[in-house]
């Protein structure tokens, strides 16, 4: 099923949500910007997609799995507007000129890999390469859906990041996704249950990541780090290590807690979110153990 909202819903529909914690203990940030699953049913009406078919491209649940951060003190911003609405993981102008009717803005960058594959701001496919609109798309609303939903997105992001800088004298965010089943490692048979990217070492300290590797592998999962995911556009704008500013995205394996066929949550859907509160609290853990490190709170 897709959810969709009638016009007069859509006026008071949030288009993201940020869970808070009574108060924030820890420096870490999380946000879920592909958990999203509210259709308007303008965009339902451009589409040639239907049903579970213009979901492929959420990270289904994912909000859910990390909805404990408030509870451990770290604030989780999540999206309500769907991925293939509008991509907030992607540069504010990667636009694909045949989509649209009108003339896109000079500013606009048009040759981006992703825009090249069908996965700019505004979206061209789901996963599977299923194209997502029946006719093009009006310039003036994808340029409005940049205004009223990508930008308000962005600042509240800069906004949670800053208030832990100041706060803490650095910050951790993690960009929460999930993956398909079917993801295999180059060279090997491997089915990872998680992918941590840090764009290869540039987004976070080697130390952090090789310790949210290390955690989840004693949590008796299997994790690999870059490969094939090594971070989108939020993990690579908001790492700034040497600010101590650190960003990971992690990767969850949908298998692990959803029926990619129905998309009906699995009985391990609970234990699989349990493990992920705990990967959360070892992480804080960890990271209050170094606090005042150079190495995270660098200059």
């Amino acid at each position: 099923m897709v959810k969709t909202l009638m016009s007069a819903e859509m006026r008071s529909f949030e288009i993201f949500e940020v869970l808070e914690p009574a108060s924030q203990t820890i420096p870490f940030v999380y946000s879920s910007p592909h958990s999203g699953r509210v259709y308007p049913p303008d965009f339902v009406a451009q589409s040639r997609l239907q049903g579970i078919a213009i979901r492929r491209s959420e990270d289904h649940y994912v909000d859910e799995l990390f909805s404990a951060a408030s509870s451990l003190g770290a604030p989780l911003l999540f999206a309500n507007f769907p991925r293939a609405y509008i991509d907030v993981n992607r540069e504010p102008y990667e636009l694909d000129p045949r989509m649209f009717d009108g003339a896109l803005p000079s500013y606009a960058n048009i040759n981006s890999l992703r825009v090249a594959g069908g996965l700019g701001t505004i979206p061209r496919i789901v996963a599977e390469n299923m194209e997502i609109y029946a006719r093009r798309v009006p310039v003036e609303d994808a340029l409005k859906r940049i205004d009223t939903i990508y930008k308000p997105y962005h600042a509240t992001l800069r906004r949670l990041i800053a208030r832990t800088h100041v706060k803490f004298g650095f910050g951790v965010l993690v960009d929460c996704h999930s993956m398909p089943g079917n993801i295999r490692i180059a060279g090997s048979n491997m089915r990872p249950d998680f992918i941590l990217g840090d764009r290869y070492g540039t987004s976070a300290s080697a130390e952090l990541s090789r310790a949210a590797m290390q955690i989840l592998e004693e949590l008796g999962f299997n994790a690999v780090r870059n490969k094939p995911y090594a971070g989108g556009f939020i993990t690579e704008h908001y790492g700034r290590p040497s600010r101590g500013l650190h960003a990971l995205q992690i990767e969850v394996n949908r298998s692990l807690y959803v029926d990619e066929t129905t998309l009906e949550k699995r009985p391990d859907f609970k234990e699989v979110a349990a493990a992920i509160t705990l990967f959360m609290k070892r992480m804080a853990e960890h990271v209050e153990s170094y606090t005042g490190d150079p190495a995270l709170a660098a200059e």
